[in-house]
C-alpha cells in the first residue's frame, strides 16, 4: 500500500469518526494536543485500523507515536512488511 493511500485512509477515519476538524490535520500535528485525541478515540483507532489495515495496534509500539506523520509511519511500517 502507498504512503498517500495511507495517509489518505487516516485522514479520511479522523475526519469522519474521529470528528477532527479536516484544517487540524497536518503531518506534525500532535495526537493528543492538537488533534484532540483521547484515550476514548484510541480505543476506536485501534478497531479503524484493524478493519482499515489488518493488523492490531500495540500499545507498546504506540508509546513513542506523537504525531500524525509518526502514525502513518508506524501503519506504512505494519502494512509494508505484512
Amino acid at each position: 500500500m502507498t504512503r498517500e493511500k495511507i495517509e489518505e485512509i487516516v485522514k479520511n477515519f479522523l475526519i469522519e469518526e474521529i470528528e477532527v476538524a479536516e484544517d487540524a490535520i497536518k503531518p506534525d500535528a500532535v495526537l493528543k494536543d492538537e488533534l484532540g485525541i483521547d484515550s476514548l478515540d484510541y480505543v476506536d483507532i485501534v478497531v479503524i485500523v484493524e478493519r482499515n489495515f489488518g493488523f492490531k495496534i500495540k500499545a507498546e509500539e504506540m508509546s513513542e507515536v506523537q504525531t500524525l506523520r509518526q502514525f502513518c509511519d508506524y501503519i506504512e511500517s505494519k502494512v509494508n512488511n505484512q
